[in-house]
């Protein structure tokens, strides 16, 4: 490959980025503020492509089919919240059981293994064949997304979730009701989650049931490239929201120009864990071996 293909690859990059952040954001709640590795994205992200595509193919209006998409993560995300507060289940694992079950789910939905959509056919938010406009109407969903969200964690709800996850005991002990917030963090999670699968089935034209195969390994990316890269500029909730964002998009960049080496993709899923590795290990690397603490006796006493 020549270096302008690269460069005509690097659009797509992008705007898979963005849409992948969407889905990041929904992890970095799940995983940053409530302190939980929720296992339901790889479900819900299919779930909310199908429900989204299957409206659409209904004849239903594109804003309806992504309210659909959302709803139906929001119901997922309260799936996994009952099994982990009310039935007891460790978090994991009712993330885990909840993935399970939406396999039929979004089998149901589908009717079979995917269903395509056109854009010549259906009036569709963002498309591959339009990247540039895909790209756009993508980052100003972004933006809206945080600042809701920026929102809505400076409010007393937010605030409270926020507490749930740093400290549910102490949270408790103020008062804080730690099984309901952590029901709507899950729930918050999802339905982004969700949002994202309608906006990439969209964009890649057709939704698949394992389309969310491996989604919570590039959600953990995401969070953990921004964290590394942005952590000392991006101080501010909102910030800390675009890191992620922009952790999805150097994602995609890394693995254009992977492929650009040459590399085939049937190594997607191990370069993707690799990548994974590498930027969790970066932390411990900058604290054991590059941010030495100074020796003892090296200051001179005034």
């Amino acid at each position: 490959m020549q270096i302008n293909d690269l460069l005509n690859a690097l659009p797509g990059a992008v705007g898979q980025g963005l849409i992948w952040g969407v889905m990041a954001i929904g992890v970095f709640i799940t995983f940053k503020v409530l302190d939980i590795a929720d296992l339901t994205v790889d479900g819900s992200i299919a779930t909310g492509g199908a429900t989204c595509i299957m409206l659409l193919r209904a004849g239903m209006p594109v804003w309806a089919a992504m309210l659909g998409a959302l709803i139906a993560g929001l119901a997922a995300g309260l799936i996994t919240g009952l099994l982990h507060t009310f039935m007891g289940i460790p978090a994991l694992l009712a993330g885990i059981l909840t993935q399970f079950a939406l396999w039929s789910v979004n089998l149901r939905i589908l009717g079979g293994s995917n269903q395509s959509i056109s854009v010549d056919k259906f009036p569709l938010l963002v498309s591959s064949r339009y990247i540039m406009q895909a790209i756009g109407v993508v980052a100003v969903f972004v933006v809206a997304i945080i600042a809701i969200l920026y929102w809505f964690f400076g409010t007393a709800l937010g605030c409270g979730i926020r507490a749930t996850g740093a400290n549910p005991d102490m949270s408790r002990a103020q008062g804080i009701n730690v099984d309901a917030n952590k029901i709507i963090g899950l729930m918050l999670s999802n339905g982004l989650v969700a949002l994202s699968g309608g906006l990439l089935s969209q964009y890649q034209g057709f939704a698949d049931v394992k389309m969310g195969i491996g989604s919570i390994v590039i959600g953990l990316a995401a969070v953990i490239i921004g964290e590394v890269v942005f952590s000392r500029i991006f101080r501010n909730f909102a910030l800390r929201l675009l890191s992620v964002v922009l952790g999805a998009i150097i994602y995609y960049v890394v693995l254009q120009l992977i492929f650009w080496f040459g590399i085939d993709s049937d190594y997607l899923k191990l370069l993707t864990a690799i990548i994974v590795a590498i930027f969790l290990a970066i932390p411990y690397w900058k604290g054991k071996y590059w941010n030495k603490p100074a020796r003892k006796g090296n200051t001179k006493n005034a």
